[in-house]
């Protein structure tokens, strides 16, 4: 259905982490080009702007709330200044307390708000230790699509276009030279130790595929220790291995992710922002599991390579990862880096 009213706004709100604001490209994507008179709000990050720079009819605002929009009256004035906008509907995809205040702001002007269903009581019961419920759950893209849905805009995510590939600059190159090679992307840190594949192992990874006459290896990491940890990478493996973490901006590096071959990711950010171009991404999970619906956009089942559930039966443990029971410390490690090796060459090699 597209939907062509001209005074149409919608307030979209995302406040948190990268993945998740990612996450939203393949539901605002199919919103834009099926109703292309809509003008659309997306309450997040500025830093995350460039993700949805493709599309004309989407503006970012910034909820600076440790400043200007902190605490209740800041709240009330974030909402005054979002009511001037002319919205006229609102999609809150994240539904946390500062959410839950705009909504009782915009209550009292009669417009519609719809929050998403997180599915806590089905996460709760994957996550919990004793009878738990180990099934696939609804997909995050498919939970922020029933919140549209809600608000009379249906999407669906098997019509939706992914972003296209983008054309490497005078910058880029020379970093990391022509694109002469099969490029293999590597994210190797995440939020919480437990969705981080041990960096030991990590290397015997890269030694694999640094062995492969065509591969080049691309690594993406923020942070001064994220830095510091992937430049002392690279020095090892001189010419094989870029290391893009602290060299570029926002912008440039999604280019580069564009232009991969591949990405290897833990659950985290830079596999979702690679699989919105369509690349093949490869997932490692320790005490989180796809079955929670946080796999990148559009891969297939294999692409997730999970930790021994048979011997480490409490995974998934927590949702973010950030619970790690007595003993589970290491369950990344019953991924063989031979096997991870091995998965990158049969996909980019077919």
């Amino acid at each position: 259905m597209v939907r062509n009213d001209k005074e149409a706004h919608v307030l979209v709100i995302r406040l948190s982490a990268m993945g998740d604001v990612a996450m939203l490209l393949p539901v605002l994507s199919f919103l834009v080009e099926s109703n292309p008179a809509l003008k659309i709000t997306l309450l997040t990050k500025t830093h995350f702007a460039p993700i949805f720079s493709s599309f004309p009819n989407l503006r970012i605002v910034e909820a600076d709330v440790k400043g200007k929009h902190k605490g209740l009256l800041g709240l009330f004035r974030l909402y005054k200044d979002l009511k001037e906008l002319g919205i006229t509907s609102v999609a809150d995809v994240h539904n946390v307390l500062r959410s839950n205040i705009l909504k009782f702001f915009f209550s009292h002007g009669n417009i519609p708000f719809v929050q998403i269903d997180k599915g806590r009581k089905e996460k709760a019961a994957l996550t919990r230790a004793s009878n738990k419920d180990f099934k696939q759950l609804k997909t995050t893209q498919q939970r922020y699509a029933d919140v549209f849905e809600k608000l009379g805009y249906p999407i669906d995510l098997k019509k939706t276009k992914l972003l296209e590939r983008d054309q490497l600059n005078e910058k880029i190159i020379e970093i990391t030279g022509l694109k002469n090679q099969r490029w293999i992307g590597i994210a190797p840190f995440a939020a919480h130790e437990g969705k981080m594949y041990p960096l030991h192992l990590m290397e015997k990874v890269i030694t694999e595929l640094s062995k492969v006459e065509n591969y080049k290896i691309l690594l993406f990491g923020g942070g001064a220790k994220d830095i510091e940890i992937l430049s002392a990478i690279e020095n090892q493996f001189k010419y094989k291995v870029v290391s893009m973490a602290g060299k570029l901006s926002f912008s440039e590096e999604l280019n580069v992710i564009s232009n991969l071959d591949l990405m290897l990711s833990m659950d985290s950010g830079n596999g979702h922002l690679a699989a919105n171009f369509g690349i093949p991404v490869i997932t490692l999970w320790g005490v989180t599991h796809p079955y929670a619906g946080f796999a990148p956009f559009g891969q297939p089942e294999k692409n997730g390579i999970t930790s021994d559930i048979e011997n480490y039966p409490l995974i998934p443990t927590s949702i973010y990862g950030n619970k790690v029971p007595q003993g589970y410390e290491k369950v990344m490690e019953t991924i063989s880096a031979k096997k991870v090796a091995q998965k990158i060459v049969a996909i980019v090699n077919s």
